[in-house]
């Protein structure tokens, strides 16, 4: 298998702890084990022991996750080390080589990576910025053949964070029933929507589908690495089968803890601090990219602590990330990384003043290109 390098989460992880200003994550700032837990349940976390838990998560744990899809029971679910191995063991369960693949775009890269390493031939969908990334329903259509097997779709999506309309996800729905294909259904944004109102889930569509989740983007967990993959209950051993080839278990304390963050009523008070951090910082960079003038073009985020700038100076997006790191200490996501020169991902979900120093360390580089 030869495989592609992951540039985008390379750059991240090497960087994202070593420069002043972090605006390249996506989620909103991590939450801590004192905010998660109640005071009379901390003896209990330091007395819970460090063993191997079942590699497919604790049965409490997938019912708890379960409990969130209409529906599923904890026998469709397979709880993951993130939703980046959610994302790989099911392309990894569904695809064969030579097998066509409908990738909708942009999307998070690693699907892009992992599904052309497994020999599958990726045949992309982008979303359209005058349709405030929206699906042409006709270039959907033409993506599909006979030999499609699976559609890919990030919703709410990452990097633009629009959410689909009920017709596009039916169309998606629709497309895939008729070739008989898989639909793999990211949404790991789900819950982090703006408005308090939480997106559908692509799970109970359809019978071929796949949904994958975690707790890191919505929930500000990301530390804990717990995601999972919702299928049919005859594909859950497949996946279970795969994941005892790559990380065997979750860590029992994350599997521990993610069974607390999912109490119905803890739940909803996380979330809730995720819409606060997303309504309070928001305002904060809609008024730079304002104050910018035509130099950016926005289409307003509905979901996710991210907003996808397309900007108007002639240089590269990578070039210019990588000038902002070095000079000026602030770390974004450059539109290369999801193949689309031009545009870059800026993350408003940390505190709020770093979120505003490192805004106006970015300007203080793009002032020089504005001169130039």
């Amino acid at each position: 298998m030869q495989l592609e390098h992951f540039e985008m989460e390379r750059l991240q992880s090497e960087w994202e702890n070593r420069v002043a200003h972090n605006l390249s994550e996506s989620g909103v700032h991590p939450m801590s084990v004192d905010e998660l837990l109640a005071p009379e349940e901390r003896d209990a976390f330091f007395k819970e022991r460090l063993l191997y838990i079942q590699s497919n998560g604790s049965e409490e744990l997938r019912t708890r996750v379960a409990a969130l899809y209409p529906g599923a029971t904890l026998e469709n679910v397979t709880v993951t080390n993130g939703s980046a191995e959610a994302n790989f063991i099911a392309a990894w369960r569904v695809v064969e080589p030579g097998d066509e693949v409908v990738l909708i775009l942009p999307n998070y890269g690693q699907l892009w990576g992992a599904l052309r390493s497994f020999g599958a031939v990726v045949k992309p969908v982008q979303l359209k910025e005058d349709r405030g990334w929206g699906l042409d329903p006709e270039e959907l259509a033409a993506a599909f053949s006979a030999r499609t097997r699976l559609v890919c779709v990030c919703n709410p999506n990452n990097p633009t964070g629009a959410i689909l309309t009920t017709a596009e996800r039916d169309a998606i729905v629709a497309q895939a029933r008729k070739r008989g294909a898989w639909i793999l259904a990211d949404e790991v944004y789900r819950g982090a929507e703006r408005d308090g109102v939480q997106s559908a889930t692509f799970w109970g569509a359809y019978e071929r589908v796949l949904a994958t989740a975690g707790l890191s983007k919505a929930y500000g967990l990301p530390g804990l690495r717990i995601g999972w993959v919702l299928s049919p209950k005859d594909e859950s051993t497949n996946l279970w089968a795969r994941k005892d080839y790559t990380s065997i278990s979750p860590g029992a304390l994350s599997d521990y803890l993610a069974r607390k963050a999912l109490q119905p009523e803890r739940r909803a008070r996380i979330l809730e601090r995720t819409r606060g951090i997303l309504n309070r910082n928001y305002p904060v960079l809609e008024e730079w990219v304002t104050k910018r003038g035509d130099s950016f073009r926005m289409v307003p985020p509905k979901a996710g602590a991210i907003a996808y700038l397309r900007y108007a100076w002639k240089v590269n997006s990578l070039e210019l990330v990588l000038r902002l790191r070095d000079e000026q200490s602030v770390l974004i996501v450059p539109g290369d990384h999801f193949g689309m020169d031009g545009f870059l991902r800026v993350g408003f979900g940390n505190e709020r003043e770093d979120l505003a120093g490192g805004l106006r360390r970015i300007d203080l580089l793009l002032d020089t290109l504005r001169a130039a």
